[in-house]
């Protein structure tokens, strides 16, 4: 395992001198139209992500077609009025059919595509479309069958940690990395749509990164930008954030997610947030160069001929800073002065007699 714990996607490394990896999640808001999933791949590549992620699944595969109390939609659900879960998920699905040309679309505009599979004929799908990466949705964290058979495909993963708890994690961590997963991401994420902030525990993601010895980032789901960018700050090596065309747009996701102005405008801010991280520096930078006079320094407050001893009324710590280091104030006074200077020349060694200790 690298030292900083990178991962290559389509030779693309990802790690923590690299910038931030952006996945824009499709999901169900192609509204069930492939040109509109098109075009949400062209916009997500204009806005800024480095990928575009898909869901692989259909209604069959994710659940069962069953009217009984377990597969009812609670009326708490931002989805209840699809009333059951095969229901949703015949609505939300991304055809399978549509995966290929998906797959070529992004791959001639030049993003990452990729995808979440929901079970193993879903893997043997992506498999033959050669994905790059996996990504493991929360839900399925504790599906061991599932992280057995992408582990295997010796591509890097990414976990999500939506609904799952601190011993859920480390089993999924260690199915994986026992069946051939060496290059993991982990995700802190809340399963909560929207997301309150006071519930995102954004300082978990540096913990992770301790905790698991991988890359950690975020799989967000609050409303605005506000939360990526502060994960990008605490460490988030990878964002994902779900992404619409149209927020109108008859979507089961949309009220969650970023159009594509608001989607630009996080892209953007994240990479100011990377410039302005810089560096572990305590050097004066040099915009802030030309800013020295409004540092304290030692200047002459009144003339002062040849010969005379130097009082304490005669120098004063002052802006601008080009004169000598206040700390050395106690030492100049009593000395003698070798030259004539005037009030406002800066105290320097060249015009006293005798040395200054450092």
């Amino acid at each position: 395992m690298n030292n900083d714990f990178a991962i290559y996607i389509n030779d693309k490394k990802i790690g923590i001198d690299t910038p931030t990896y952006i996945i824009a999640e499709v999901s169900a808001n192609h509204c069930g139209s492939l040109d509109k999933a098109i075009e949400m791949i062209r916009k997500a590549k204009m806005a800024g992500a480095d990928a575009v992620k898909l869901q692989t699944y259909t209604a069959d595969t994710i659940t069962l077609n069953c009217n009984k109390s377990d597969f009812i939609l609670p009326t708490d659900n931002p989805w209840e009025a699809h009333n059951t879960l095969h229901a949703l998920y015949s609505k939300a699905y991304t055809p399978w059919e549509w995966h290929e040309t998906l797959f070529d679309e992004a791959k001639s505009i030049g993003i990452d595509i990729f995808s979440s599979p929901f079970d193993s004929t879903a893997v043997d799908l992506l498999e033959a479309l050669n994905a790059p990466v996996y990504k493991i949705a929360s839900p399925e964290i504790t599906d061991i069958a599932l992280l057995s058979r992408v582990a295997q495909t010796k591509k890097p993963v990414i976990l999500s940690t939506g609904i799952a708890e601190y011993e859920d994690i480390a089993l999924a961590v260690d199915t994986l990395r026992e069946n051939g997963c060496e290059h993991l991401v982990i995700l802190k994420c809340t399963t909560a749509y929207p997301t309150p902030f006071e519930e995102c525990n954004l300082m978990t993601i540096p913990d992770i990164n301790r905790q698991f010895k991988c890359l950690s980032g975020l799989s967000d789901h609050t409303r605005g930008i506000v939360v990526p960018v502060a994960a990008v700050a605490l460490g988030a090596r990878v964002i994902e954030k779900h992404f619409v065309l149209d927020k109108s747009d008859e979507s089961v996701d949309a009220f969650f997610s970023l159009d594509y102005a608001e989607f630009y405008e996080m892209v953007k801010s994240i990479r100011q947030c990377e410039k302005a991280l810089g560096q572990v520096s305590y050097a004066i930078t040099g915009s802030a160069q030309k800013n020295l006079l409004a540092r304290r320094s030692l200047y002459f407050c009144r003339d002062i001929d040849a010969g005379q001893i130097i009082k304490r009324d005669d120098i004063r710590s002052v802006r601008p800073g080009f004169g000598a280091h206040p700390k050395y104030l106690e030492q100049y006074i009593g000395k003698t002065m070798s030259k004539s200077i005037t009030m406002g020349d800066r105290v320097s060694t060249d015009v006293i007699m005798g040395s200054i200790e450092d």
